[in-house]
């Protein structure tokens, strides 16, 4: 915590150095980079005249919308290309080919086939990140040893329990971390994305950067610029208190929402072994038919 504080206590000692003075005698000049408290002092305006709130929650929600479809496509996709090398194998030109492309060269193309009101805007995204989910979850599913599978079909796992119950619980720490990452680089991509606004819905803090650069103040750009990172740190801290509960057996802590989730999934397995009797062969091995007489046992020698 003291070395991240200097790190913000140096930033902030020369943006104040590279800006102070008066007018001219700046190194900076006024227009290209105001001093942090004329920057600070237009946040009022930010704040009331331009709509900051209702801008970042729409924001937020695109985000959220696009990144979460992401996640619902990509990570069963990125678990079977980590099982089977065929599905990799199919898989991976889409994954390459979403990896390499200039994200800017996409979004003409979604204006063509998503229009641009909130759906264009929630595609991109989607567009954006489901490549990368795919190759991260594929890559953290292979790196399981083979001795957990190994152990699981001597205990006489099929391979649908081998893949839910071993080898997606040991890869969730992984596919969590690569979560956060790429939520944080989703939060980058939508900056694009809200350079048009559709109607007089809120036009999300893209279009709040780019009303600033064309009509002022210069400083609601660096205001912007600057409650990005913060609100985005602000989020990773809560995935990953989320993801320390979930995975205690990576970080420790109480687990209380690992508890959750395994009373959840227990149930869930007795009551399917409630619905689904045990067929034959498996009854005959446990009680012998009546009319079958029992075989007396031999002496021993």
């Amino acid at each position: 915590m003291g070395w991240a504080t200097l790190s913000v206590v140096v930033f902030f000692a020369v943006w104040w150095w590279l800006t102070a003075g008066a007018g001219e005698a700046r190194i900076m000049s006024p227009t290209v980079l105001p001093s942090p408290r004329e920057t600070f002092s237009e946040f009022p305006s930010l704040w009331f005249d331009s709509a900051l709130t209702r801008n970042l929650f729409v924001t937020l929600r695109r985000v959220t919308l696009g990144f979460a479809l992401a996640m619902l496509v990509g990570v069963p996709l990125g678990i079977l290309a980590g099982c089977y090398s065929w599905i990799r194998a199919l898989l991976a030109p889409v994954v390459i080919f979403g990896r390499n492309i200039p994200l800017a060269a996409l979004l003409p193309l979604t204006f063509f086939f998503f229009g641009i009101g909130e759906w264009q805007k929630i595609m991109f995204i989607f567009v954006a990140c489901v490549a990368f989910v795919i190759a991260d979850v594929t890559v953290a599913i292979s790196e399981i040893s083979s001795r957990y599978l190994d152990t699981a079909y001597t205990l006489g796992a099929n391979s649908w329990q081998a893949i839910i119950k071993v080898l997606v619980p040991l890869a969730l720490p992984a596919i969590l971390d690569s979560a956060r990452l790429l939520f944080g680089l989703a939060f980058g991509y939508i900056m694009l994305a809200e350079l048009i606004r559709f109607g007089e819905d809120a036009g999300g803090l893209g279009n709040l950067i780019l009303v600033a650069q064309r009509r002022g103040p210069r400083e609601h750009i660096y205001l912007i610029i600057l409650i990005i990172p913060v609100v985005a740190l602000a989020i990773d801290r809560v995935l990953y208190l989320l993801q320390v509960q979930l995975c205690p057996f990576r970080y420790g802590g109480a687990g209380w929402l690992n508890r959750g989730l395994r009373m959840v999934l227990h149930a869930w397995d007795d009551l399917k072994s409630r619905i689904l009797a045990p067929k034959p062969p498996f009854d005959q091995l446990l009680t012998a038919p009546a009319s079958t007489p029992a075989t007396p046992a031999e002496p021993p020698p």
